[in-house]
Order: structure tokens, then C-alpha cells, then sequence
């Protein structure tokens, strides 16, 4: 050995002469000698570093056999004190710590201690495993051991009867044979582990049954948890670390993670639960979970400002205010962050710290470090991080502050400052209590931050402190004194405050006097809350109207009020809540209080005279005083008060008052019952069922009807009273069950059941009336058994038109295809060889929606019509049928729109001449005489027509030609003789020379090519052209409306101007106000109609 200083140590031997021979063991760790006395002495050079920890307990190895179990004080952070030692029967290669347990092992063998309340510990079991066991984790109950990639879950002590089924469990299961577990964690619910293949898994002990999993991308070397077991951090095979949190599954990559760390240890201080620190064999990295973090950059550049308070040894109580601004260097150690996004939970490093030599670090406590030496011993170490010069900052050098300061803020423990010297630091003090999210510390901040008084600003200081008497005496010893008046009013101890305030300010005594008293009265003093009430009265001076003297006066008289009543002088209190002046909030607090008092007849006439008329009106039923009530009635609006008066009315036999009563609290029910039993007035009560469709009251009136023998009526009310069964019953005894089936149908009543209908229907089968069984079938819903009995009925008389209507609606509500058959085949007449009207061949295709065979029928019907003369009706029925299809998006077959189109135009010739439109009306009868086939009964007349308004309105020509058709044989007897020698002149004389008048054009409004205007086909783009329903001519794009009841197109302009003079719609006779119509901008909803190509 060439240098003494790298001596470690020095072993003397006492009473021997001197050593002979010495020698080291293979592995260094034993060292034998032998003296020349003839002794063999062993010395242990560094025992294996075996430990462990829980909580603030710590257990080591201090001799090859010997394990000793410290605790250790948090608060004092003095040294770890011995609890207990225990003796062990081999050599441990590992220690497990739990809160009542220890346990060493070797191999696959455990050996189980309990430890006792003293300083005891007493052996509990030996246990042996599996295969070697690598490390085990103790919890109050359990034990987790990890040997050779797998983990047994079991209870250290033996299982009770509840919990047998949780005693042991193995790790992995059966489902996931390949996964060898690394590392576990165990805590009170959970236990944690982890795989080589980058499984993470918590186990939730209470359920038995795993909750959480999580897949890293690589394998996983350890975990480490946090006592709850809430952060876990996981050391992977890339030696990488992370914090993952099971409630958000979120992994968080801790920055600077030492590549060869040995281990985690969690801070055990409460207010540092989010530092801790990884390590290596020479270096101790500290770092920072921040759970809730903004941005990093903002962070590292802002002017951060924090107050450090003197501790309390401090002789004098004063307070300093020191300023630092955090950039990215701070105290000497770099602050890095990584930011995990814009708002989530983020990892800082702190600093580092140089870790001895040959020691480990076992306990992370609030920045100090507890370390095991090889020898066994335990030693601290303060972190670089967390290290002060000084504790009272008074004895410190203000760089040096700063720099505390600073480390303070990067591990997030801010202290507060409660005065600062200087007002300009009060803007940064600001800053962090906002930073701290405390809103009122920054409110009253900012109220006193330009106070230049120090003593007032000592006041202040010493009230945010709560201490008030140190507040008042530096508040009494300022420039403003009156603020301790006003600190003992805000505290509300007024007695305080009324000392204060005879000295400082006697003009506030009457107020202060005034808010004491009100407390007294809601703590019920009502004596002393008089007495101040009174006191506050006295004292103020005549207050004018609207100030704060008269609002105060106001106060004080209500509150005397109130408490002389409380006092037993109820008739002062009495006069001063009546008096006119008072607010008729006092005379309802008076009237309350004297009703709680049992005073009724001054509550009710306090009530009255605050215009609460409900309550008087309550207060005075209960002294039966209904004239009084009767007064108040048409100021009252609570029906349980008309009904009690109601109730007392009739009592007393003044049934028409009752009944007013009755219905002004909308007792209908009542008011019926009134009107039957004893005014006799049957049809008041009859009409108030009608109006309110009240059961109870149709019960009442039906009831009424049986006693008079008038049976009709009361089936009448025993239905509309749902009580089906009577009413059959008594329909049935009466023989008026055409009646009850009558009144059934007609009922809106949802009540109604099919059984009640069937009941009908099986009465009238059995009588053999057909029609009525066939009805009531239809009704309750047996469409089969309903059409049986209509068929017969039809079948004896085929014109009974009743019964074929209701077979269609029956078959319409069917929906069946076979009863359809049946019906059709009937209509059609392959039955009985006698096809009935197509009316009702139509009426079935539209009740079952087969709205193309109902279309094709329609025009039939309506061609039968029109050559019956019958043309509105043929109009009535295509429009209808077409608005049918329109609305179903059927095609408009291409006969109907051209026959709707000529019917409409004869229609439309009556409404011009009526205006004396002559040329409307001739090209409207042009255009129908063009087709006088389809008007076989009225040829003449038409033709007659056409040439006589052709000449009005100046067509010669056109008139030509329809007088010259007139004068055939076979039309010329039939014309009516005051128009023969007018038709005979226009064909004798015919206008020579002259040329018929040309017809305007306005564009197609599909292709745009010029139109006549009564044209309805284009010759440019062979399109058939929607006609206006006012004037039969084609529709204009630019001039378009539309009907808002049928939505059929017209001329904007020339409906307007019919409907100056006649409102109907000349289409849908429906009715239309001219400021309901108004141009279309979306023209293709009718020039492409749906239905129509």
C-alpha cells in the first residue's frame, strides 16, 4: 500500500502479542488471522447489502445472521431509531418489510416473522416454494413472491372463514402460460406486476380478479409504486422509464432516466408526494410528477415571486418578501421538462446529487435521503435539490434566499408572504396566489396594495392572519381607525363594535345598533334585539325621503314591530305594522308572527291590510268568519280556499253560492253534484261534463237520468263515465242497444275496449240483424266475422249502400288481400251478375291505397258524369284523385290531366263572363267545343255558347265556324230559338275582308319558345304546359304562384285580382286571403310536378 490516506479503517486487537498469519477468502468478504497466542480471529470486511423498506420503516441485514428494524420520525427527521432485532437460522439473499410482518429468505425457503408491539419478533411460520425466490412484497395480509418468472399470491397468516377463496393464487394463469413475470409491486388493494413482454397488470385484492392491463412495446425490468399504488413507475429493457397511471392508462416518458439505475424511491412527505428520485451506483437524479401543467416555456420565462414566513423560533414575529425570477437555469441546477401535451400531466427533472460510494439509498423523506453503508449502518443525505443554507432566512445572505427560493418553486412548495415591505411587490404576491387559485387572497390584495400606512397596512396583515386583536390595535394606532370599527362590524361582534364605534364614530351607533339587533333576532333575543331596535330609532336624526337615514328608520321600526310582538306587547306592535306607512312585507312577517301565536283575528286583519287575501281569507275560516271571507272572494286565487267556502256555503244550504264556489275552485265534480241534488238545474250539470269530460260527474248525471227513467240519456253518461258494462247491461234491460252501440262508436273515449264492442256485435248476431253485427265486428277489430255479416246483408239487397260502405271500410282497415278478393268480385258482379256503381269499386282502391286501379276507376266515374251533364262532379272527383297521386308521387295518368284540363275550362267560362271577361271565356268555350264529344248531353248549348261570346269578344271567325257546325241537321232543331236568328246572321253574313285578332304569346316556360297564350302544348319542345287555375291559359315562369290549400299553379297577377273581389279558389273552392299568396322562386316544383315525368 503506497498512499496511507486510502485507509478505510483501522482494527486493533486487544490483549494479543501479535499476528502470525493472515489471509483474505476467494470472494474478499472474510478476512482470517491467527496470532501468536494460538487464537483464529474472522473479521467480516462488508456485509451483503440486504434491506428493505416500508413506509417509514426500514429492515437490514447487520449481521451475516442478524436483521435490525429501525423507524424512522418524518416530522423530526431525526435519526433512524433501533425498534427490534431478530435472529435468523441462515444467511438471507433477500428481506421483505410489511406493517406487521418481516420475512427473510434463501432459495426457495421463507422464514415469516410477526412483529409485536414492543420491540419484539416472534417467528410465525417457514414456508418453502416452488422454485428460488427472487423477491418478496409484504401488505397487511398478503404476501407476494416472485420465483422463476412466476408470482404466488398468498395470505401470510391463515384464512378465516370468509376469505378462503382468496387465500393463494398463482401468476400467470392457465390462459397466458408463456409470460414470465419480472417484477411486482404490492400494496393494501393491489398487487402489480409485470412481464417480459411488456405486460403491466393490477390486481385488485377485495375482487380477486385483475382490473387493469396494460402492453408495453418492449419488456419490462421493474416497477416501482407509489404507497397507494395510484403512479407506478416502470423501468423497461431499453432501461427507459416511465410513470403510468392505471385510471387514464397514460404512460408518461420521465426525461434523463438513468440508463444503468438501480433503483426508485417514492418522497413519504405528504406535501412532496409527486418527487422522486432514480439512482445509479454514483448519482441521484430528482425529478417532479406535475400532474396539471400549461406550458413548459411560459413556465420557465415568467417573473415567479414567493414569500418564505420566519419560523416560528424567529424571536420577532416579522415577514420579508424575497424576488427571483425562474429562467432555465436556477440555484445552480438545470430545470428541464418535457411537455406532454397542452394541458396533461408532465415530468420535470429537478437536479442531481452525487450518491457516496458504496452506499444505497433506502427512504426518500421531504429531500433527505436515509443511506445503508456496506457496513451495515444507516446515514443520511440531504438532495442538492432540496438543500437550505440556513433555516431562519434572517441569518441568511439574500443571494442565498434567492436561491432557496427558487428551489422552493421548481418543487412546487409554495409559502405564503403576509406583508410585504414594499408596495410594489404586492403586484407579484398577486401573481402567485392567483397561481395558487386563491381568488379572495388576490381581492384583498389588490385592495391594499397601495396602502402606504404601515400601520394600517400591520392591520391588515394581522387580519388576514385572524389575529383581530393585534389587528385592531395596529388598526387603532394608524392614520384611519375607524377600519377596526369596520373589522369588528364584518365580524358581526357588535358589542365590539358599538365600544369602538362611541369613540371613533358615534354617528354609526344607531346603524350598528340596528344590525346587532337584527342578529339578536334571528338568534331569538328578542328582549335585547328590542332594546337596540329602539336604540337605533332613538338616535337617528329626521330622515328624508329615499336616503339611506330613511331606509334605516324603515329598518328599525319593522324590527320594533316584530319584537314587541315577540315581547308580549302585541297591540304596539299591532299599530305600528297597521299604520299606512309600513310596507306590506311587515304586515305579512306580523301577521305570521301572530298567527304562530294564535292571534287570528289580528293576523287576518294585518293580511288583509297588506292585500294578502289568501291568507286572511285562511285565517279567517279558522275563526269562521265566512262574511269576512265571502268579502275577500274575488280577491282570491287559491282554489282550496273557495273550496273551503264552497263547503261552508253549502252547509249552510246557500246552494247557488256553493256552486259559484264550486267552480270558481274548479270543483267540477261538486258544482255537477250541487246542480243534481239540489238545484235541480240537470242541464248546467250535463253541459259541465260535456265541457270537462269528468267521469265522476257522468256517473252523477247518469245516474240521475236512471231515477227520471230516461234510459238514452243516462247510457249516454254511463259511457262517457267508462262504465261500459253498466251501460250494456242497462241498454240491454231497456232494449236500447242500438242506442248504447250508437253512442259506443261516436265515443272518443280511448277507453273504449274491443270487448265491448264484440259484446254488441254477438247481441246483435244472435238477433240475426246482419248490418249491426257486422258493424260492431268492424269495431272490435274482426274484420272476418264483419265482412261475413255485411256480405249477407248485401246479398239479400246488392242496393243496400250502408252496408256496402262499411264492407269497404272494413276491408280498408283489414289489409287483407283474400277479404279484398271477396269484396271486389262482389262489386264487380261476377257474384250475382250485376255490376254495382264504380263509386264503390273507387272507394275500396282509395281506402286500401291502390291509388293507380283508384285512378283508373276515377275515369270511369268521371267520364260517366260528364256525359250525364254532371261536370263538377266529374271535376270534384279527377281533382281529387289527382291530388291524390300528387301526394303519393304517382303519375298523373295522361286522360285525366287531359280531362281535368277541359272540365276545368268549361268551369272557369261562367266565372269570365260573370266578370265580363268575354275573350277569357271565349278561348276557355274555343277549347271545349274543340272537344264537344266529351259533352254529349249539352252539344248545343255549348256550341251555342261558344259562337255567342266569340262574337262578344270580337273572334269572327271562330264564331264562323261554330255557327256553321250549329246549322247541321242533327243540331239545328235543338237550338234554343231566341239564339236561332242570331246564329242564322252570323252564318248568312260573314265578316268579309277581315282578319280574326291574333291570340298574344308569352314564353313556354320550359323551353322559353313563344306561346299562345290559351295554347297548353308547345310546338318548340312538344312539353303538355300546366294551366292556371284562374284564367285556363298556360303558366309564365316570372309570374307564378300557387294555391296555399290545393298548391295547384296560377298567374300571381291574375289571382290577385280575382281574389280582390272573390276570395274561393276556383279549383278547390277553397277559401284564400289575398296575404297568403305570393310569387314562387322555385319554379320546378311545377313544372316537374311529383308524379309526372
Amino acid at each position: 500500500m503506497s498512499n496511507l490516506s486510502e485507509t478505510s479503517s483501522v482494527i486493533s486487537l486487544e490483549q494479543e502479542n501479535g499476528i502470525e498469519h493472515l489471509s483474505w477468502s476467494k470472494d474478499g468478504q472474510l478476512l482470517a488471522l491467527t496470532t501468536r497466542g494460538g487464537s483464529v480471529h474472522v473479521f467480516l470486511s462488508r456485509l451483503p447489502m440486504v434491506h428493505s423498506v416500508y413506509a417509514s420503516h426500514l429492515a437490514i441485514l447487520t449481521s451475516l445472521t442478524e436483521i435490525s428494524i429501525y423507524a424512522y420520525d418524518v416530522d423530526s427527521k431525526n435519526k433512524p431509531a433501533l425498534s427490534a432485532t431478530a435472529e435468523l437460522p441462515v444467511e438471507p439473499s433477500w428481506l421483505s418489510l410489511g406493517p406487521y410482518h418481516c420475512a427473510a429468505g434463501l432459495n426457495n425457503r421463507a422464514w415469516f416473522y410477526e412483529l409485536g408491539s414492543t420491540d419484539t419478533v416472534l417467528i410465525l411460520k417457514e414456508r418453502e416454494y416452488l422454485g428460488t425466490v427472487t423477491s418478496v412484497k409484504l401488505s397487511a395480509e398478503y404476501a407476494s413472491v416472485l420465483h422463476e418468472g412466476k408470482i404466488q399470491l398468498h395470505m401470510i397468516e391463515p384464512a378465516n372463514g370468509d376469505n378462503e377463496d382468496k387465500e393463494t393464487r398463482l401468476f400467470p394463469d392457465e390462459h397466458s402460460p408463456d409470460i414470465k413475470l419480472t417484477s411486482h409491486a404490492l400494496t393494501t388493494d393491489f398487487l402489480i406486476f409485470a412481464s417480459d413482454m411488456g405486460h403491466i397488470q393490477y390486481f385488485f385484492i377485495e375482487d380477486w380478479k385483475i382490473i387493469s392491463e396494460y402492453r408495453h412495446t418492449v419488456g419490462i425490468r421493474s416497477v416501482h409504486a407509489d404507497q397507494s399504488g395510484a403512479r407506478l413507475i416502470v423501468v423497461d429493457d431499453k432501461s427507459e422509464g416511465y410513470i403510468y397511471n392505471p385510471v387514464t392508462d397514460e404512460l408518461l416518458r420521465i426525461p434523463e432516466f438513468p440508463p444503468n439505475s438501480t433503483g426508485v424511491l417514492w418522497d413519504s412527505l405528504a406535501q412532496d408526494r409527486n418527487v422522486f428520485v432514480a439512482f445509479d451506483n454514483s448519482t441521484i437524479v430528482t425529478y417532479i410528477h406535475v400532474k396539471d401543467s400549461i406550458s413548459e416555456l411560459a413556465l420557465r420565462e415568467q417573473q415567479c415571486y414567493l414569500y418564505l414566513a420566519v419560523p416560528p423560533s424567529s424571536p420577532n414575529p416579522s415577514y420579508v418578501c424575497l424576488r427571483t425570477t425562474v429562467k432555465h437555469h436556477v440555484a445552480g441546477t438545470v430545470k428541464r421538462t418535457v411537455p406532454y401535451k397542452d394541458f396533461c400531466s408532465m415530468v420535470e427533472v429537478v437536479g442531481t446529487t452525487k450518491l457516496p460510494s458504496n452506499q444505497v439509498p433506502l427512504l426518500l423523506s421531504g429531500g433527505l435521503v436515509l443511506l445503508e453503508t456496506s457496513s451495515g449502518k444507516l446515514t443520511q443525505l440531504v438532495l442538492s435539490t432540496h438543500e437550505v443554507t440556513s433555516s431562519n432566512i434572517h441569518d441568511s445572505h439574500k443571494d442565498s434566499l434567492e436561491q432557496a427560493l427558487a428551489k422552493q418553486l421548481v418543487l412546487r412548495r409554495y409559502l405564503y408572504c403576509h406583508l410585504a415591505k414594499n408596495s410594489h411587490t404586492f403586484v407579484k404576491s398577486i401573481r402567485v396566489y392567483r397561481h395558487l387559485g386563491d381568488v379572495g387572497m388576490v381581492w384583498l390584495l389588490q385592495d391594499i396594495q397601495h396602502v402606504e400606512d404601515q400601520k394600517l397596512l400591520n392591520g391588515h396583515v394581522a387580519m388576514f392572519l385572524q389575529d383581530f386583536e393585534k389587528a385592531q390595535e395596529w388598526y387603532l394606532m394608524s392614520s384611519r381607525p375607524v377600519a377596526a370599527l369596520d373589522m369588528r362590524r364584518d365580524l358581526l361582534q357588535w358589542d365590539q363594535a358599538l365600544q369602538l364605534a362611541s369613540k371613533l364614530a358615534p354617528d354609526q351607533i344607531p346603524y350598528i345598533a340596528c344590525e346587532y339587533a337584527q342578529q339578536l333576532e334571528f338568534m331569538g333575543s328578542y328582549s335585547e334585539a328590542l332594546s337596540h331596535y329602539e336604540q337605533g330609532l332613538l338616535s337617528v336624526r329626521e330622515a328624508k325621503p329615499g336616503s339611506m337615514e330613511e331606509t334605516h328608520t324603515i329598518q328599525c321600526r319593522a324590527g320594533v314591530a316584530r319584537t314587541s310582538i315577540r315581547c308580549g306587547d302585541i297591540r304596539r306592535g299591532v299599530t305600528m305594522a297597521a299604520d299606512a306607512s309600513s310596507s306590506r312585507t311587515l304586515k305579512k312577517e306580523c301577521g305570521d308572527i301572530l298567527e304562530g301565536m294564535k292571534q287570528l283575528n289580528d293576523a287576518a286583519m294585518l293580511y288583509e291590510k297588506g292585500q294578502y287575501f289568501d291568507k286572511a281569507a285562511s285565517t279567517y275560516i279558522r275563526l269562521k268568519n265566512w262574511v269576512k271571507v265571502g268579502e275577500l272572494l274575488h280577491n282570491i286565487t287559491s282554489s282550496k280556499i273557495h273550496l273551503q267556502y264552497a263547503k261552508a256555503k253549502e252547509a249552510d244550504g246557500k246552494y247557488q253560492e256553493a256552486a259559484e264556489a264550486y267552480m270558481t275552485a274548479r270543483d267540477f265534480d261538486s258544482v255537477i253534484r250541487v246542480n243534481l241534488d239540489h238545484l235541480n238545474n240537470p242541464e248546467e250539470a250535463v253541459q259541465i261534463v260535456k265541457d270537462t269530460k269528468s267521469t265522476e260527474g257522468a256517473k252523477m248525471v247518469a245516474r240521475f237520468f236512471q231515477r227520471l227513467n230516461d234510459y238514452s240519456s243516462a247510457i249516454k253518461f254511463l259511457v262517457l263515465s267508462r262504465c261500459h258494462d253498466e251501460a250494456f247491461q242497462l241498454a240491454r234491460q231497456h232494449g236500447q242497444m242500438e242506442l248504447y252501440g250508437e253512442i259506443l262508436a261516436s265515443s272518443l273515449d280511448s277507453e273504449v275496449r274491443p270487448d265491448d264492442f264484440r259484446s254488441l256485435a254477438l247481441h246483435f248476431d244472435s238477433e240475426r240483424k246482419s248490418l249491426l253485427a257486422g258493424k260492431y265486428y268492424f269495431h272490435a277489430g274482426e274484420y272476418q266475422k264483419a265482412l261475413k255479416n255485411l256480405m249477407n246483408v248485401v246479398k239479400a239487397n246488392s242496393e243496400d249502400t250502408e252496408a256496402i260502405s262499411l264492407a269497404i271500410d272494413v276491408v280498408g282497415a283489414a289489409n287483407d288481400d283474400l277479404l279484398a278478393n271477396q269484396l271486389i268480385e262482389f262489386l264487380l258482379g261476377e257474384s250475382d251478375n250485376i255490376p254495382k256503381d264504380p263509386k264503390f269499386l273507387f272507394r275500396l282502391y282509395m281506402a286500401r291505397r291502390q291509388y293507380r286501379e283508384a285512378a283508373k276507376t276515377a275515369i270511369i266515374i268521371a267520364n260517366e258524369e260528364q256525359i250525364n251533364g254532371s261536370y263538377r262532379n266529374a271535376h270534384d272527383v279527377l281533382f281529387g284523385m289527382y291530388q291524390e297521386l300528387r301526394r303519393n308521387n304517382i303519375k298523373i295518368p295522361t286522360e285525366m290531366q287531359a280531362n281535368l284540363t277541359l272540365l276545368h275550362s268549361y268551369i272557369l267560362v261562367r266565372l269570365h263572363v260573370r266578370r265580363g271577361e268575354h275573350l277569357k271565356g271565349a278561348r276557355m268555350l274555343i277549347r271545349v267545343a274543340d272537344n264537344i264529344s266529351k259533352f254529349p248531353s249539352h252539344i248545343v248549348p255549348i256550341l251555342t255558347s261558344t259562337v255567342i261570346e266569340c262574337s262578344r269578344a270580337g273572334l269572327k271567325s271562330s264564331a264562323f265556324s261554330y255557327a256553321a257546325m250549329l246549322m247541321r241537321p242533327e243540331y239545328r232543331p235543338h237550338i234554343d230559338p231566341k239564339y236561332a236568328k242570331k246564329i242564322e246572321a252570323v252564318v248568312r253574313k260573314p265578316s268579309r275582308g277581315s282578319q280574326e285578332e291574333v291570340e298574344p304569346e308569352t314564353p313556354c316556360p320550359y323551353c322559353d319558345s313563344p306561346l299562345p297564350e290559351s295554347e297548353l302544348n308547345c310546338g318548340q319542345c312538344k312539353t303538355t304546359v300546366p294551366f292556371c287555375l284562374v284564367t285556363g291559359r298556360h303558366i309564365v315562369k316570372d309570374d307564378l304562384t300557387a294555391c296555399p290549400n290545393c298548391d295547384f299553379p296560377a298567374i300571381f297577377s291574375e289571382l290577385r285580382i280575382i281574389l280582390e273581389s272573390e276570395d274561393v279558389c276556383p279549383m278547390c273552392s277553397e277559401t284564400i286571403p289575398l296575404n297568403s299568396v305570393s310569387l314562387v322562386e322555385d319554379t320546378r316544383t311545377y313544372l316537374h310536378p311529383q308524379g309526372n315525368d
